[in-house]
């Protein structure tokens, strides 16, 4: 059974895991081996991951039969009051396509909905496939953004949002 569940700061270890096995066949064709490394330890270590959850951060693991095989991280209260940020969504690549994705969009819907938000966004590299994964559910690109992570590494990124 498929089931998606909240966790804490003893499990964010499991997320870090999680992306560095999702994290190589996603952005092997978009990103330098460089880039994908440095981002990795930056943004997935578990202090980091850690600290998101003491500002405010919800991550959930997304488990089936096999096991943990996806993850989402949220923030309820984004900065701009009525959006719920998707900071993170990803799924195993022998699970895709097999609608985890959309679950966990559902969870996030419900989430902001329970928090009287009305809108989803998150951001997504302009060269992803998920673009065309979250334009078929709904999302759609409100902006272009393009964010300077420090050593010479860059994010280019669509803005994506999902009235709900």
């Amino acid at each position: 059974m498929d089931t998606v569940r909240r966790i804490d700061a003893s499990e964010v270890e499991e997320v870090t895991k999680l992306a560095h096995l999702i994290w190589p066949d996603t952005f092997r064709n978009i990103l330098k081996p460089e880039q994908l490394h440095f981002m990795l330890e930056w943004m997935y270590n578990p202090q980091t991951l850690a600290s998101q959850l003491e500002s405010g951060h919800q991550f959930f693991l997304l488990e089936n039969e096999l096991g943990k095989i996806g993850f989402l991280g949220i923030q309820a209260f984004h900065p701009s009051g009525d959006k719920l940020k998707i900071h993170k969504l990803y799924i195993l690549p022998s699970q895709q396509g097999k609608g985890y994705g959309k679950l966990l969009i559902e969870h996030a819907v419900s989430v902001a909905k329970s928090n009287g938000i009305s809108t989803l966004t998150l951001n997504v590299n302009r060269f992803n496939k998920a673009v065309q994964f979250y334009e078929s559910i709904g999302f759609y690109i409100a902006k272009e953004e393009d964010i300077d992570i420090g050593h010479g590494y860059l994010m280019e990124d669509y803005v994506m949002e999902l009235p709900i």
